[in-house]
């Protein structure tokens, strides 16, 4: 098949994850931690380790930017604490931060998202997945232009972004080229071709593969059964998306 002209943006919990989104040709990585969550800010070392292992010609480092987990209606204390974490990320080596903060309405947080644009002083501001539980995406995509953010991560209001595609047809529609429409949540190779076909400019995925914990269950949290695992990205997967759009 021929090459599909879109970008590619993986989301990576730790430097390795940054090495193979190098070697895949991404153009950005989503840094993060707790995917399994949805994602979470990660430490100060990630993103110092992150930054030296994109190198100079590596992919950008976005990194995300969420104070907890369990929606995104946040109280004053947690927006302070994402602004400080914005400004933090953008003076030590992102090129970017991806955001999201609804109000008590379900509606995006319009004070609390130009407190975060402003606090990332130019650099690049996406939103994330909130706008896919927002009452109105088309509004809140609207919404998302008049605040001058860069793009917009989407799953097109799906729990996955290939049960999405005629909302991400119509963002894109809707978009009209004024903000940038990337497809997110679930992306794996099979789906990729038909993501890229609703003219998205980005694919957004995390090629993740789970990591069984060794050892007797004992319980370490409210949130896990025995000691759990963790997830890392994989070189095989990552590759996979890539070779179906022909890149």
């Amino acid at each position: 098949m021929d090459a599909v002209n879109i970008a590619l943006e993986l989301a990576v919990q730790d430097p390795a994850g940054v090495r193979i989104a190098r070697e895949v040709g991404a153009a950005r990585v989503e840094l993060t931690q707790a995917l399994a969550l949805g994602g979470l800010t990660p430490s100060p070392a990630t993103l110092e380790l992150a930054r030296e292992a994109a190198g100079e010609s590596g992919p950008e480092i976005h990194v995300l930017i969420r104070p907890r987990a369990g929606g995104f209606h946040y109280d004053a204390d947690e927006i302070a604490v994402s602004v400080r974490d914005v400004a933090w990320a953008v003076a030590n080596g992102a090129d970017g931060v991806v955001v999201g903060a609804l109000d008590s309405s379900g509606s995006l947080d319009l004070d609390a998202m130009a407190r975060l644009r402003d606090a990332a002083g130019g650099a690049s501001v996406t939103l994330h997945r909130a706008i896919d539980v927002t009452a109105d995406p088309l509004s809140t995509l609207e919404r998302a232009i008049e605040l001058g953010l860069r793009r917009v991560l989407t799953s097109g209001g799906a729990s996955t972004a290939i049960d999405g595609v005629d909302t991400l047809r119509a963002f894109v529609t809707a978009a009209g080229g004024r903000i940038e429409i990337m497809a997110g949540s679930g992306v794996v190779a099979a789906g990729a071709v038909a993501l890229a076909a609703t003219g998205v400019d980005a694919l957004h995925f995390s090629a993740k593969r789970a990591i069984a914990a060794e050892g007797a269950g004992v319980r370490m949290g409210s949130a896990s059964d025995g000691v759990g695992g963790h997830e890392i990205t994989d070189r095989v997967a990552a590759f996979a998306v890539r070779e179906a759009l022909g890149i």
